[in-house]
């Protein structure tokens, strides 16, 4: 069964903890996004881990594998988001860390060229998720990642995360390929209605 994470890419903490307060019954899991931990640091973390639900530290870690993931799970973090263009040595530092620590790695595909065979070999390396990702300013260039998935699930067997700009419709238009985690933040946190948003992509879920 499909789940749906709630991407937290606010700067304002007491915002993003007032959104994902709204929004638990419709989420899965709470991401403490990239320009709120760079706002507020592991402090997001740890408060969004005080709420119901797993959070995930989108660290994009680039380097200090094992440091970034140990920081990120005794804040409280059920899973880091580690760059799959990474050098190798940094994924495996991280996979190992997580492993000894009980938390999970998902590597994100942003900027890498050849994504499916990128996603294949940090498959092999143990990461947990592969997460297919068009940006914040790839999404104002007019891109999607409907069809990225789509080579990218064609050619790993591993749990699959999309993220980039998803509504209602674009979940719909990838419920055929498997996707473990659909990853929304815009959608729902520039909604008036946080809630009514979230319930909204939850009603898409395969």
């Amino acid at each position: 069964m499909s789940r749906l994470q709630l991407a937290l890419d606010l700067t304002d903490l007491g915002r993003a903890l007032e959104v994902a307060r709204a929004c638990l019954d419709w989420v899965d899991l709470l991401e403490a996004g990239t320009p709120l931990i760079k706002s507020v640091g592991m402090e997001a973390v740890r408060r969004l881990a005080e709420l119901p639900r797993p959070v995930v530290a989108d660290t994009k870690t680039a380097d200090a594998g094992r440091l970034e993931v140990e920081m990120a799970a005794e804040a409280g973090a059920s899973v880091v988001t580690v760059l799959a263009s990474a050098p190798d040595p940094v994924l495996r530092a991280a996979v190992e860390a997580a492993g000894e620590l009980g938390v999970e790695v998902m590597a994100d595909l942003l900027g890498v060229r050849d994504k499916p065979g990128r996603a294949a070999r940090v498959a092999e390396m143990g990461v947990d998720y592969v997460l297919v990702h068009v940006g914040l300013d790839e999404q104002a260039a007019g891109l999607s990642p409907v069809e990225e998935a789509r080579r990218v699930a064609d050619a790993v067997d591993a749990r699959l995360a999309v993220a980039g700009g998803l509504d209602p419709e674009r979940v719909r238009a990838l419920s055929d390929l498997g996707v473990d985690v659909f990853i929304v933040g815009g959608y729902i946190t520039r909604s008036p209605d946080p809630a009514s948003a979230a319930r909204r992509v939850r009603e898409a879920l395969p």
